[in-house]
């Protein structure tokens, strides 16, 4: 059998970097940046940091695209076409490679000297084994002046192994869907300019069924085989292959199934008994499903408070919410607003944009008795471990004209009277109508949800624009940290 030489691999080399031979050539098409480029260029232009960066986010939400507009950047600021490598290792090519080998071959082709100032991209990383050894190593060398950036689409591998092998040599960047405000601004909308409810809310209900997807948003011929373009993608790559490989998961189709149950039912409460009778799977082997599909991003897991606001030892039920809304279409088709269970993926859209900042992980629900009394959205102090907002989310405006039905919130407010010394801590997001209401003697601050997500989203955007580094993986870190401090806090669930 032929075995792969040098010329092979230098070819592909030469392939997936064309603007060694032509320094015209443009990287990437899209000429629309995220709201991450510019924190991401500053962490990969500081020569004073001697960091890799490591690009990390579910599949399909613009990684390779935003690495691609980083070199057309570079290259704009006169850096030299030669001086930077960019490669896929999802290519077989590279595969049996060390990272080493890859990066020899390109200072021996341009003939770089160990302390020339270079930049090299190495997408998909996971597919090469020990890539955080080595690139430790390449960090590590004390002439390098060398800026490395990795990326990967099996988040939870890299974030593992980047802790693990990288503490002080690597920065996570974690790059999630599309909110809000990033999908207005590609649609070239900005709804400020005169603020037109009705069509904030075509916008919107698109946003929840395809906008999660930046290729998507700029590609509308591909609205029709969503499923196609990208739910097999990601049922096939990150549900069969990249957590079963990561987790020894022997039934990596019962991870499937599973997860196409949880998506069908975002927004909902369930109960890890239902699914076990539901799945015939046990519930111990559900708990670690649900691990893995947080780790990789694609679920985010809302715990239940009582009306006091503390927390179950022992929680048998909780709400599950897509990290992505338009993942739902991908894998069930899109979903009409008139639709009876719309409002799940409205509150799914709402989280999805609390994501993107610390403020979503120290969130619960709230419910109390089995008559289905409840607060779809309470935040609890870090400090205090009380209750200091409460959000209620309908998809209609009747609630406004009938605020005897908010039952649950009115019973919450009574049980935290505290919460009403900020007028800012009540609201109730509804479907195009603005103003307030008088319950109790408490303020509650009424809101359109589609304009709500696009001010919190925008204000997150600017945020990133300032420069701040990702938030994100420091919000997950926030929710662990919240979750031990209420330990002393629990009660177990009736």
């Amino acid at each position: 059998m032929l075995e792969l030489t040098d010329v092979e691999i230098k070819n592909r080399m030469r392939f997936d970097n064309p603007w060694w031979d032509d320094p015209t050539i443009e990287p990437t098409v899209f000429t629309k940046r995220r709201v991450y480029f510019e924190p991401l260029l500053e962490l990969l232009t500081n020569h004073d940091l001697r960091r890799a960066a490591v690009l990390m986010g579910p599949r399909r939400v613009g990684k390779t695209v935003l690495l691609r507009q980083l070199i057309s950047q570079l290259i704009a600021d006169g850096v030299p076409t030669t001086s930077i490598m960019y490669l896929s290792l999802e290519n077989p090519v590279f595969q049996d490679l060390r990272l080493e080998q890859l990066f020899d071959y390109f200072k021996e082709r341009f003939g770089h000297s160990r302390d020339a100032v270079l930049y090299v991209v190495f997408d998909e990383i996971q597919y090469l084994k020990n890539w955080e050894r080595h690139l430790k190593v390449m960090v590590d060398d004390p002439y390098s002046k060398t800026r490395f950036i990795v990326s990967g689409s099996a988040a939870a591998a890299l974030k593992r192994k980047s802790r693990e092998s990288g503490a002080g040599r690597f920065t996570d960047f974690l790059l999630p869907p599309l909110t809000f405000y990033e999908y207005c601004e590609f649609k070239d909308f900005d709804p400020t300019i005169d603020w037109d409810i009705d069509e904030l809310n075509e916008y919107f209900v698109h946003y929840l069924n395809y906008g999660g997807f930046p290729e998507i948003v700029f590609d509308k011929g591909k609205e029709a085989n969503l499923s196609q373009h990208l739910g097999q993608d990601i049922i096939d790559r990150v549900l069969l292959r990249d957590l079963p490989s990561l987790y020894g998961i022997a039934d990596p189709v019962e991870l499937n199934r599973f997860f196409r149950v949880l998506a069908l039912n975002t927004g909902q409460e369930v109960s890890l008994e239902a699914l076990s009778k539901k799945s015939n799977v046990s519930k111990n082997t559900l708990k670690n499903y649900l691990e893995y599909l947080e780790s990789a991003f694609l679920i985010f897991r809302l715990d239940r408070v009582d009306k006091s606001g503390r927390i179950f030892k022992r929680a048998t039920t909780f709400k599950i919410y897509l990290t992505n809304p338009s993942l739902r279409t991908a894998l069930y088709g899109p979903m009409e607003e008139s639709d009876k269970n719309f409002g799940a993926l409205v509150e799914t859209g709402y989280f999805a944009q609390m994501l993107h900042s610390d403020m979503g992980m120290t969130d619960f629900y709230a419910r109390w008795d089995t008559k289905g009394a409840e607060v779809d959205h309470v935040t609890l102090d870090f400090n205090t471990m009380r209750p200091y907002k409460a959000i209620e989310i309908k998809w209609s405006d009747r609630i406004v004209n009938h605020p005897e039905e908010l039952k649950g919130l009115k019973a919450f407010i009574k049980a935290n009277p505290k919460i009403t010394e900020n007028e800012d801590s009540l609201d109730l997001l509804v479907k195009s109508k603005t103003g307030s209401l008088n319950i109790n003697g408490a303020t509650i601050n009424v809101y359109p949800v589609c304009q709500f997500c696009y001010y919190l989203s925008a204000a997150m955007s600017k945020y990133y624009q300032d420069g701040g580094i990702n938030l994100l993986l420091k919000a997950f870190h926030i929710r662990s940290q919240f979750k031990e401090r209420l330990k002393d806090t629990t009660r177990s669930e009736p």
